[in-house]
């Protein structure tokens, strides 16, 4: 199945909106896209084009989004996956992106177009989310399963490049990825978690990337009109319903840890966000959790606004949709998931699921 540049802005916009405040920013996510056919030809195949046994790695980028040092070229996402595929012997049969975001839905593309390995129409989970646990479709609950990452990022002008190649046990291992991109300065672009297909037509989000492709066209042709037809034309697609619309207020953001952590007050709604938005309550009542999709909308330009880019003063429209409705990995299908949200945050996460 070849891929078309007129299907990178659509990848995008649906990455930016099913990214739920996370998963990377539009514009990156488009020049990704547009590098990828500058290089070559990316492709996408469906899970059933490939073996069960066939070797599908995920690739991602790992760290806070908001980070100001962060420093992450395209030539890093190759240069992760081709140390991965060197440590497996060249076994990588496909590619699967990590989530769906604005970035995230084309991780992968430029690194299809520079190695010739396909991006798999899937993901490690169809929404994004803050941890590597989330997105690594059940391998968590895999007893005995040794993950295998490799990480590149940092800007080597202000001595903060790292390239690493680290395997253990899962939690270990994202924790230093995690760590890695801290000292890169808030980024990372990471391949990991070699499993065969079988596995991720199990346990992962299938047909995630042509879903963001579906959802990206439907907010390109009604951006035009403003966030409210986007909103309106989402909600009658995938179901939900609109929180808020008003202005932005009391925002707060605080990089930690390399993640971003913080909140904000639409009309009488709050948000909180540990890169993706987590929670949506009013005067106290939970209205919505994560996993369940929560996306900000600029009212203007119909365009989702990430919990990074997000400022007090911009207009924007509030959309929920259900978990039930859209394409989720193993990795948030239990409310263990949560826990370590209401660690960050202090809210009740896992009750809510």
């Amino acid at each position: 199945m070849r891929l078309d540049r007129a299907q990178v802005r659509h990848a995008a916009l649906g990455g930016a909106f099913l990214g739920g405040g996370g998963g990377g920013a539009l514009s990156e996510g488009i020049n990704l896209g547009e590098l990828a056919f500058t290089v070559g030809d990316p492709q996408l195949v469906r899970l059933d084009d490939l073996n069960d046994e066939d070797v599908v790695v995920t690739v991602s980028a790992v760290g806070a989004p908001a980070a100001k040092d962060q420093y992450v070229k395209p030539a890093d996402y190759v240069a992760a996956l081709q140390a991965l595929n060197q440590r497996l012997n060249g076994r990588i049969a496909g590619l699967i992106t990590s989530e769906n975001g604005g970035l995230a839905t084309l991780n992968g593309w430029f690194q299809s177009a520079m190695t010739g390995i396909p991006v798999v129409d899937a993901a490690g989970n169809g929404r994004a989310h803050p941890t590597g646990v989330m997105g690594s479709m059940g391998l968590d609950r895999l007893d005995g399963y040794r993950s295998v990452q490799a990480a590149v990022g940092g800007d080597p002008r202000r001595a903060r490049r790292v390239s690493l190649v680290v395997e253990g046990a899962l939690a270990v291992v994202d924790r230093v990825v995690r760590q890695a991109a801290v000292e890169a300065g808030g980024l990372v672009a990471v391949a990991r978690n070699p499993v065969p297909a079988s596995w991720v037509r199990e346990h992962g989000a299938a047909g995630a990337i042509t879903f963001a492709i579906e959802v990206g066209a439907l907010i390109d042709e009604q951006a035009p009109h403003g966030g409210r037809a986007v909103a309106r034309a989402l909600i009658e697609r995938l179901g939900g319903e609109v929180l808020a619309e008003g202005e932005v207020k009391d925002y707060r953001l605080e990089t930690t840890g390399g993640y971003d952590v913080g909140s904000l007050v639409v009309g009488d709604l709050e948000l909180t966000f540990w890169n993706e938005y987590m929670t949506a309550e009013r005067a106290g009542q939970r209205l919505a959790t994560f996993p369940d999709l929560i996306a900000t909308v600029d009212v203007d330009s119909g365009i989702p606004v990430t919990s990074a880019e997000i400022q007090n003063g911009r207009h924007v429209v509030v959309i929920m949709i259900p978990k039930e409705r859209i394409p989720l990995g193993a990795g948030v299908r239990h409310a263990d998931a949560l826990l370590p949200v209401e660690r960050v945050l202090g809210k009740a996460m896992a009750t809510y699921f």
